[in-house]
């Protein structure tokens, strides 16, 4: 077993005992307590973006005790390592996120974060486990591989961003990796399952907020006044309009607005309005066309009732696109690990990641492993404060890697 200094052990509570009808090799199967051990000390000491210095601290310790090479502090918080082969070969990259979210967790289980208003509500702490598991298993079979495993362990994935300057620090270089693979822990699909596609996968991740600026005054006598309220309102009615006429109908993409404020009170019209909203797409046509039209629909408004009117749009995380080798290879990988059936096409989703940095600079599958457990009351979603999942998932997690590092390296790890 693997010995690393721990705030906590498994316990009753723990999903330590793996289906046999999965077919994990048996140092997997051995190593399922200490992976549930690692991703409940995560859980319960969740860190926000660029801060999460004492995970990282806990993965350098495990990776210094092991004897891995690493790099620390790569865009503040992330740390890259290294499993060296014997023989020469191919790089092969795998990334996991190890940030938390600003929510208030509300699960009553003995691992609970320990920190308030913090939270593992996106299944991060097993991502980062299941890499440190895959880490130390390879390590221990090192003297088989033909090639070099990097693991990439990231900062700040649910924003603002650790993928684009982890790659500008260097962590796809020395040596350079040739491809890239990634897995997302996935309560929308149940425990058994993995989603694998070529393509796209998840979508751009861009907001924009407007200030549209009117003339205020009393609401008896409108005439003296630029309502920014009725300006605003017909802003959000509006850009409803770009998705449904602009964009192309067999493509997809999402305008959606989750602010609107205005206004202090019932007898005063308001002289600005704020509106803030997300655009999401897939295809590099419609990123640049959601911006344009937004701004031509608030110039438009605005000037047809005199207001005027600031707009920031900015583009974050681009749209995640599979290379087609690279899905099949985890595809094979997941058919040996759980069966033909249990590998699926999964629906694309509108929602961003910033793995896809990493997919622009080289080949790569970013993959949805099936967590779901409903009669087990494991299958709220992603960033509920309940949110949790089947830890069966963390040794399923690890074999689909070892053998998706087996294939792509031509190596034998049994």
């Amino acid at each position: 077993m693997v010995a690393i200094p721990s705030r906590q052990k498994a316990d009753s509570h723990s999903s330590a005992r793996v289906d046999k009808s999965f077919n994990l090799r048996a140092p997997v199967r051995a190593l399922q307590p200490q992976l549930v051990s690692w991703r409940r000390q995560f859980h319960q000491y969740p860190e926000l973006g660029f801060r999460e210095r004492e995970t990282a601290a806990t993965i350098a310790n495990c990776l210094a005790e092991w004897g891995i090479e690493y790099r620390d502090e790569v865009a503040q918080t992330g740390i890259v390592a290294l499993i060296r082969g014997i023989r020469p070969g191919r790089t092969l990259a795998i990334r996991a996120d190890m940030d938390a979210l600003p929510i208030q967790e509300e699960n009553d289980v003995p691992y609970r974060s320990q920190r308030d208003c913090l939270m593992h509500a996106c299944g991060h702490d097993g991502h980062t486990a299941i890499a440190l598991g895959t880490a130390y298993l390879l390590h221990q079979h090192r003297d088989r591989l033909q090639g070099t495993v990097k693991m990439i362990f990231q900062p700040a994935e649910e924003r603002p961003g650790g993928a684009k300057p982890m790659i500008a620090e260097g962590a796809l270089a020395n040596p350079d990796a040739d491809a890239i693979i990634g897995l997302h822990l996935w309560n929308n699909l149940p425990l058994g399952q993995v989603g694998v596609k070529s393509g796209p996968s998840m979508a751009t991740s861009d907001s924009f907020q407007i200030q549209v600026l009117g003339r205020g005054g009393h609401g008896a006598i409108p005439h003296q006044t630029i309502d920014a309220i009725v300006v605003g309102a017909q802003i959000v009615t509006a850009l409803q309009t770009v998705v449904s006429r602009n964009v192309n109908p067999l493509h997809s993409a999402v305008v959606s607005v989750g602010k609107f404020q205005a206004g202090d009170t019932f007898n005063v019209i308001a002289p600005r309005a704020e509106i803030a909203g997300t655009a999401r797409s897939f295809t590099s046509e419609d990123a640049d066309l959601l911006p344009r039209r937004i701004e031509e629909i608030v110039a438009g408004i605005c000037q047809a009732h005199g207001a005027t009117y600031h707009l920031d749009y900015r583009r974050h995380y681009p749209a995640v696109i599979n290379d087609a080798d690279m899905a099949m290879l985890v595809r094979e990988a997941a058919i040996s690990t759980l069966g033909d059936p249990a590998c699926v096409v999964p629906e694309v989703t509108m929602g961003g990641e910033d793995m896809s940095y990493f997919l622009q600079a080289v080949p790569g599958c970013y993959f949805f492993l099936g967590s779901a457990n409903a009669g087990a009351g494991l299958d709220y979603p992603h960033h509920h404060p309940k949110f949790d999942f089947d830890e069966t998932a963390l040794g399923i997690g690890v074999e689909i890697f070892l053998r998706c590092v087996e294939q792509y390296l031509d190596s034998a790890l049994n």
